[in-house]
């Protein structure tokens, strides 16, 4: 042997060749998929999958993308003021236990009001969305950060970003170049929002034609690669889409997919025409295949899954059951029942799980707001199954157990609600959610090739669930108010004196939020708003004399009710919702007993 053969370096060099080699073919084989958590970090999945909490408490997580190598970006919710560090978190498990070891935050920038979605690894950059603008910046192979030089591919100038609900710029990509970024409608059914604010207000008619079609409530597709564009230099590639965060290219037919929030409120806003349960089921939240050009009706049209078919909005005349003019729009391939809010949309392209979740569709229902008083429902990640760019069938739920508990009475019951979704290169399916920032990685751990019917027998009884299953017009109907159906009407008949943000006008009127005249006190809150008042009160030590006229006569009890829970919740902070039942109680009960609100005098 060679003298140099015996240096001490020399071995410590084949060594180092030796490990080398090792490494390199190591990593020519997929790592082994990690153990799942024992109770699946609180999931119920399909038979022989499992899932392990990757991270938690990461913040008020929105949408998330996995890198090549197993990275993964999590954008955030106005993070910066939570940590002081970015909008955007990157997690890496460097040790392949399913759990991420290293976990930073970057990108310094905050969000123009509303909230945020949209991220995405994309030919080697990492795309980011705020509420204005989408970033992108490089990813250098082999680290987590991505390079400082920041591209700004797309800027919103509408001057009016911040009056709108519907803002957010999620995402998609083709094969050709292209990335396609929603517009979202600035109200919730083409209300004039300088009258009626984005809610609405009650027996209020759309605007005729819709102004908001010609910016908003469509995609637009744009150059992935260049800086600096606005909303001109994209093309108008389809419309009368109102609400849009959930977006994927499906690959088996090269089509854009979205799956679209639908309108709200309609038994608010239109009594004399859809009952609650109507209103708690209506419109769809339909599932999409965007092709160029199409138009699929907003605010003129909604989908309606329980008549399998598109039927005129009502305000413009609908009534539930006419056609009219929406028999000219694009029918979606598949309505979900109404107000579950889709938040993200993944076509499944990887080996891991079975043959039958390939092609198809995973969704992501963040929950909803306003299905008063019946149960708020979504809350759960579904799979749609496709065969030759169609459903195969009906929506299954896959991931279920984020509300931790068996009704949601209140969103804000619900201990987890399910956000974004990411596939990563080894086919596990990642989910995100919005609460506290909890992220899953969802692995299958059978034989791909023996997968029966029956491991799905388990997750289809699960459609029981208060938060999923149709709801019994009669038995399931809580009787609580509602915030969101109590925001639209506080708005219509209370703000004008009140003023939105509950302070009173400092003059005659006097303000609810923070009052000492009504905090604590609900049975006072109910009978002012059924029987009105006139006379001297004080309030936090200052007297006011206006006249508050009756409501009682023109509005039910859920009404009342959802009016009071919103005071009570938006500007005094209580947790609780008042029931109809209450309402119902004090309407009925004589008005000239102890506590009674018709006055003819002063009180203090």
């Amino acid at each position: 042997m060679p003298s140099f053969c015996k240096r001490p370096w020399f071995a410590t060099l084949l060594i180092g060749i030796c490990i080398c080699l090792v490494s390199c073919n190591q990593h020519k084989q997929p790592a082994p998929l990690p153990p799942g958590d024992p109770d699946n970090g609180g999931l119920f999945l399909p038979g022989n999958f499992e899932a392990v909490v990757v991270a938690d408490s990461l913040g008020r997580a929105r949408h998330l993308t996995v890198n090549t190598n197993g990275d993964i970006y999590v954008k955030l919710t106005y993070n910066d003021i939570m940590h002081g560090s970015g909008g955007t978190v990157g997690l890496r498990d460097a040790d392949n236990d399913g759990k991420a070891d290293i976990i930073t935050y970057f990108g310094n920038y905050k969000d123009e009001g509303g909230l945020p979605a949209g991220i995405a690894v994309h030919n080697g950059y990492l795309y980011t969305a705020t509420v204005k603008y989408i970033f992108r910046n490089k990813l250098k192979p082999g680290e987590l950060l991505p390079e400082r030089g920041t591209d700004t591919i797309l800027i919103d100038d509408d001057e009016n970003l911040r009056k709108h609900w519907h803002t957010a710029k999620p995402f998609a990509f083709d094969r050709h170049g292209n990335m396609y970024v929603p517009f979202g409608a600035p109200s919730d059914a083409a209300q004039d929002i300088n009258v009626a604010g984005p809610a609405g207000i009650p027996g209020g008619k759309g605007l005729d034609p819709a102004p908001d079609l010609e910016r908003h409530a469509g995609i637009w597709r744009f150059d992935e690669n260049k800086n600096g564009q606005t909303q001109k230099d994209g093309y108008k590639y389809a419309t009368g889409i109102r609400s849009v965060l959930a977006i994927d290219w499906n690959t088996m037919d090269d089509c854009l997919y979205v799956a679209m929030n639908g309108m709200d409120n309609f038994h608010t806003r239109y009594p004399q025409v859809y009952s609650a349960w109507q209103a708690a089921m209506l419109p769809s939240e339909p599932l999409l295949k965007v092709t160029e050009h199409a138009n699929f009706g907003w605010p003129y049209a909604y989908y309606d899954h329980l008549q399998r078919k598109n039927v005129l909005q009502p305000g413009y005349g609908g009534d539930g059951k006419v056609i009219g003019r929406a028999s000219k729009f694009n029918i979606p391939v598949m309505g979900f029942p109404g107000h579950w809010a889709p938040m993200d949309l993944l076509f499944y392209t990887g080996d891991q799980f079975p043959e039958r979740y390939k092609q198809g569709a995973f969704v992501a229902f963040h929950g909803s707001t306003d299905r008063s008083p019946y149960p708020q429902a979504g809350y759960i990640v579904c799979f749609v199954p496709f065969s030759k760019g169609k459903p195969a069938g009906d929506w299954e739920v896959f991931a279920d157990g984020f509300t931790g508990v068996d009704t949601v009475f209140n969103t804000s019951d619900a201990k987890y609600r399910p956000m974004g979704l990411a596939m990563g290169p080894d086919g596990s399916l990642y989910i995100s959610e919005s609460n506290k920032g909890r992220i899953w990685r969802v692995m299958y751990k059978g034989d791909k090739n023996t997968f029966r019917p029956a491991q799905l027998t388990a997750m289809e009884s699960r459609k029981s669930r208060t938060y999923i299953k149709t709801p019994d017009e009669v038995k399931d109907n809580l009787g609580l108010g509602g915030v969101m159906n109590g925001l639209i009407l506080y708005n219509s008949y209370c703000a004008g004196c009140h003023q939105r943000d509950g302070k009173g006008d400092n003059n005659r009127y006097p303000p609810l939020a923070a009052s000492d005249w009504i905090v604590g006190n609900r049975e006072r809150l109910i009978r002012v708003m059924l029987q009105g008042l006139q006379g001297e009160i004080k309030v936090n030590g200052k007297t006011f004399n206006g006249v508050m006229p009756a409501h009682g006569s023109f509005l039910d009890d859920h009404a009342i009710a959802s009016i009071a829970t919103y005071i009570n919740k938006a500007f005094n902070k209580e947790n609780s919702l008042v029931s109809s039942a209450e309402v119902t109680k004090l309407r009925n009960a004589p008005t000239g007993n102890a506590g009674s609100m018709v006055r003819t005098k002063p009180v203090n």
